[in-house]
């Protein structure tokens, strides 16, 4: 089950553990039960302090708990918790052994005061890149907190469940037994859900910050680029991000980021936050902009205000809201979100096994999408819009070698249909004939492209025809003492090679600025 360099690895962060604790086990006669009794024999062998028992009686059949001597903690796996989420189980043994949690003291302080009972069902796949997170998130509120209990259930495992409850996209949190929220998520976006109290404590403390030399808003590539070579100059820099990471943290494979030939979102993402926060960088995260006030005289303070009421001033600001997925706009798409329609084909497309799915887009990330959803589901549709494939021509070789994909061009989808709560197909008309046809489907994962997180800016900065920032050479945006960097802009191809060097120039600006711009 586990190799020896694996078992070498688990066991020397076992010796972490100072506090006995079992693995109760609730088996069958299933090939899965002996998958997972293997894997609790061989975690049980590394560490004096773990016991085995196997007769566990829950319903869910293979399934472990964690049980910590004197303790009502309740936290289980009904899941074999490797890929993704083998770190998700060494953290949940080193927790619930006594290991203290790398978690700020406020967040473990504020867990533990949780008032209520609160049962938490996270269904998850082992190929979900996203997941993890969640899952290690819930995982320690059951540690820390006895009245909170956690079920971490692989949907593979379960296929049962998911139907019945319709999952089609992961991670997918039930909280005492209703639907509570889809998609990646940390301790403090599960505690600002749980504690109402929480945003108007953070606006509160927020407002009270002294005024930033520059502030960044954002924390995707550009974001964190700009905000290492802010504080590099020895200036008051601070960065406001709604999700640090942005967009990266939902991207599977970067294998052109020069000097490193491979790795993957979440990885990259940890790597630009340990960067920013070797730096004095004042960092604020679950924070979303909401309105930006310029300064009222030259070289004045820009307000920032945020949607939980604060309000943050700088000298100078640098804008990397980045983009998001790009909805295709048809009927049925916001009524079967998570419900068959999803844009993440390595987080939910293990839901979709032997299934017939379709993929709208015809660009690089629609034909990998295809691509890595037809070893998977049954049969993969590909519709693009124009009459040729946008696709890089090694992958559309790819794409075409498949004997499980069809490719539709010069296709306009109309409509997503559905029945009982969830997908059951979709129209497209051809364009050359204008004819109307449908298909049965019954998953649709949409790639077409980035919006700019640029809403809220309307009306503040000169925005082009598709919503993008508008920059000079040096990131200037329209107003002075702003500045912009990343996909949220008008510089071409977005890529996040590009948005670290556009970050790093927004920030080079900013400081040139505050130098040849007196304070009043």
């Amino acid at each position: 089950m586990l190799d020896d360099d694996l078992k070498t690895q688990l066991q020397a962060y076992l010796e972490r553990v100072t506090q006995p604790f079992e693995l109760v086990a609730s088996l069958d006669d299933s090939d899965s039960s002996r998958e997972m009794g293997s894997l609790l024999q061989s975690i049980a062998s590394l560490s004096d302090k773990i016991t085995l028992r196997t007769d566990g009686t829950d319903a869910r059949k293979p399934s472990f708990s964690l049980r910590r001597s004197g303790t009502k903690m309740s936290l289980r796996f009904a899941a074999i918790p490797l890929g993704h989420e083998f770190t998700s189980l060494v953290l949940a043994l080193l927790w619930t052994g006594g290991h203290p949690p790398k978690v700020e003291a406020d967040l473990i302080e504020q867990i533990k005061a949780l008032d209520g009972d609160f049962n938490f069902e996270v269904y998850m796949s082992l190929t979900c890149h996203n997941c993890p997170d969640v899952v290690q998130a819930l995982s320690l509120m059951a540690v820390l907190n006895p009245r909170i209990k956690t079920v971490v259930i692989d949907g593979g495992l379960f296929q049962a469940e998911v139907e019945q409850r319709q999952i089609m996209a992961v991670p997918s949190v039930y909280l005492n037994g209703a639907h509570f929220g889809s998609g990646r998520m940390d301790v403090a976006e599960i505690l600002a859900k749980l504690d109402t109290g929480t945003a108007a404590r953070d606006a509160a403390k927020l407002s009270t910050k002294a005024p930033y030399d520059v502030l960044i808003v954002g924390g995707g590539p550009a974001g964190a680029a700009a905000a290492v070579y802010a504080a590099r100059k020895g200036i008051r820099t601070g960065i406001a991000a709604e999700r640090f990471g942005g967009q990266v943290n939902d991207t599977l494979a970067i294998e052109n980021y020069i000097s490193i030939p491979e790795t993957d979102g979440p990885k990259f993402v940890a790597g630009l936050e340990a960067h920013v926060k070797a730096y004095d960088v004042d960092v604020m995260n679950l924070q979303r902009a909401d309105k930006l006030i310029p300064a009222a005289t030259p070289g004045g303070l820009i307000e920032l205000q945020l949607a939980n009421g604060a309000t943050l001033k700088s000298r100078s600001v640098i804008l990397t809201t980045g983009a998001r997925w790009r909805n295709v706009n048809v009927p049925g798409e916001q009524e079967y979100k998570n419900h068959g329609v999803a844009y993440c084909p390595h987080c939910d497309g293990p839901l979709f096994k032997g299934k017939q799915v379709a993929v709208i887009g015809g660009g690089n990330s629609g034909v990998e999408a295809a691509i890595d959803l037809a070893g998977v589901v049954a049969h993969v549709t590909l519709l693009e819009f124009l009459p040729e494939l946008r696709a890089d021509a090694v992958l559309v070789k790819k794409l075409k070698s498949l004997p499980n994909v069809t490719i539709l061009s010069n296709a306009q989808t109309t409509e997503i249909t559905g029945a009982n709560g969830k997908v059951n197909g979709m129209r497209y008309t051809e364009r050359a004939t204008g004819q109307s046809q449908h298909i049965a489907l019954e998953g649709v994962f949409v790639q077409i492209g980035l919006v700019p997180n640029t809403e809220w800016l309307k009306g503040t900065v000169e925005l082009s025809k598709h919503g993008e920032i508008v920059i000079d050479a040096k990131g200037q945006t329209s107003l002075p003492g702003v500045f912009a960097a990343g996909d949220v802009t008008t510089v071409p191809y977005k890529q996040i090679i590009i948005a670290t060097g556009e970050g790093a120039k927004a920030a080079l600006s900013a400081f040139d600025y505050l130098i040849r711009t007196p304070a009043p």
